[in-house]
């Protein structure tokens, strides 16, 4: 710590995304002239982001500081926390701290991306700190969440410590056996904490989250009553998930396959780093399925969100490469639909269902309890904390104004709740804490090998396409101005030429009429033709058939 520390009464914090949202997770720290980022996450696109693949934050603010930044420290391994980092670190060179399964699935995302990256990981154990610049001491505290390796995070300033709980539940059952480490939580506490950070993704649920042994107990008793194949859909993050299917499996006599790229990366770095155990000559390639008994088959795939090209929508569709769904499968969907998601996940379901599978669900049994703690959990973790200030992060707007009456309740002052929104600037010190102007942020859309270039125009573009089609123009003039050839009309997505002749023809006479009046007047400018051929289209075929297509004229000179 730099010694004058007795100056520095407060420290900054920007949101630059997961707060009145769910994913993108970030948080800038900001203490002199020094700053600290916590995590770096992707958020799926909504349906309304037409062919966008992902959605990242805005770093504009972070590039203008770069030389500040002193390292990036993550939480734990789930996209929605690591999964911007191949984008960000080609623009912000940094060293990114991190636990051992953390960073072990950061480097299969960085090696995707063609990124080299062992340079600037560094390695830390829960439990452990790390000093990062002059004015931090990063803390890591086990917590209990749906991937093994999560963690809160201390972050001691010369300001006052803040502790940050993004994504965490209290699981007094953990199936791996460890702990959140509660007793040094109540330390800080005790110590004096300055702001606390904390999950509001079940904000809205009352009691406590089940135990992820719950499950457990509900897979060993759908595998040791299957008869046929059993096909298990999961979050490939979810390693302590895999294990349990894998113990059911072993325990069943079933051998196990795994199919889906992310599930089979993510299976194989956990085998590497430790944290899955599978016995010897249990794993079989997807090749060999077809020498086993149907009941003595586990396959571990992706596809619990429907999500269109993973390996259990495929097998619903009935296009994958290897498994061809039959009566007597059992399919079980561990997992619980991310918000947007619930229509493609019950299309898979209704598909695997006509397929003959039984097909077990959330919604209808034990397969899957939630990684986030519950409203009883979340007043436990600011009891323990006592903190003076308190932002609910990790959730959409109603998500953290119910986290902030929690808040109330457990008695901290209303004045002391910060319900914030990208790109603010909160500021604390022991004395106070206020909302101090905001910097640039919001989203950046990736579609493809393109970051960024798809903006509010491109997609305004396509919605229109999607909803009335376009009408492409083409004509062709003299150097006079004189339509020599055209207009041809081409239509896509707006009506079928050869049954609509009628109105295509009636729509050809309304731009040459415009055409004409451009030649009478003299009209030989590029871009009024255009705009004449425009108007003229338009209002004629929305008083034809109430429909607003782009309209595209092309002309051509000769």
């Amino acid at each position: 710590m730099s010694n004058n520390h007795n100056q520095i009464d407060n420290v900054s914090l920007i949101p630059l995304g997961g707060v009145g949202e769910i994913g993108k997770n970030m948080m800038v720290v900001e203490v002199e002239d020094e700053i600290l980022i916590v995590d770096a996450g992707i958020m799926f696109p909504e349906d309304d982001l037409l062919g966008i693949d992902l959605v990242i934050p805005d770093i504009t603010y972070l590039k203008k500081n770069q030389e500040r930044i002193k390292g990036i420290v993550l939480t734990h391994g789930h996209l929605d926390h690591i999964g911007a980092l191949p984008y960000i670190l080609k623009e912000i060179n940094v060293p990114v701290y991190g636990t051992k399964l953390t960073l072990g699935l950061l480097r299969g995302k960085l090696k995707e991306h063609g990124v080299l990256s062992d340079s600037y990981l560094k390695h830390v154990y829960p439990g452990h700190s790390v000093e990062i610049g002059q004015n931090f001491n990063v803390e890591f505290i086990r917590v209990n969440h749906s991937i093994a390796d999560a963690c809160a995070l201390a972050i001691h300033t010369p300001a006052g410590v803040l502790v940050y709980a993004s994504d965490f539940k209290f699981d007094q059952t953990p199936t791996n056996g460890q702990m959140a480490d509660i007793h040094r939580l109540a330390e800080l506490g005790d110590e004096g904490v300055l702001a606390l950070f904390s999950d509001s993704t079940n904000a809205e649920r009352p009691g406590y989250t089940m135990s992820e042994k719950v499950v457990g107990e509900s897979i060993d008793e759908i595998f040791s009553n299957a008869r046929g194949r059993i096909i298990v859909a999961s979050f490939a993050s979810n390693i302590d998930r895999i294990q349990q299917f894998i113990d059911s499996a072993f325990e069943n006599n079933r051998k196990i396959a795994v199919t889906g790229r992310s599930m089979i990366n993510n299976v194989h770095i956990a085998k590497e780093l430790g944290y899955l155990n599978i016995p010897d000559g249990m794993l079989v390639d997807m090749q060999d399925l077809s020498g086993l008994n149907d009941d003595k088959i586990v396959l571990i795939t992706t596809g619990s969100q429907g999500e269109p090209m993973a390996a259990l929508t495929r097998m619903a569709r009935g296009d994958h490469r290897h498994i061809n769904i039959q009566d007597g499968d059992t399919v079980v969907v561990s997992a619980r639909a991310i918000p947007g998601n619930e229509r493609s996940v019950g299309r898979t379901i209704n598909k695997l269902l006509k397929r003959g599978a039984e097909v077990i669900y959330e919604s209808v049994s034990g397969v899957h309890v939630s990684g986030h703690a519950s409203q009883e959990e979340l007043k436990l973790m600011m009891n323990l904390v006592q903190p003076k200030f308190f932002v609910p992060v990790h959730g959409e707007y109603r998500h953290l104004h119910r986290h902030a009456n929690l808040a109330k309740e457990v008695g901290i002052p209303e004045e002391n709740i910060f319900i914030t929104e990208p790109g603010n600037v909160l500021e604390f010190s022991n004395s106070n804490g206020q909302t101090a102007g905001s910097v640039k942020a919001g989203r950046v859309l990736v579609d493809g090998l393109g970051v960024g270039d798809v903006g509010n125009i491109v997609l305004r573009d396509r919605r229109l396409l999607s909803q009335d089609g376009i009408l492409i123009v083409v004509v062709t003039i003299d150097k006079k101005g004189k339509n020599v050839a055209g207009p041809d009309i081409i239509s896509r997505g707006f009506v079928y030429v050869r049954e609509s002749e009628a109105l295509i023809s009636a729509a050809t006479s309304r731009v040459e009429n415009a055409l004409e009046e451009c030649e009478e007047n003299n009209v030989t400018e590029w871009s009024v033709l255009k705009s004449k051929i425009k108007n003229a289209l338009g209002s004629f075929i929305y008083h034809k058939i109430k429909r607003r297509p782009m309209i595209l004229p092309i002309i051509m000179e000769v």
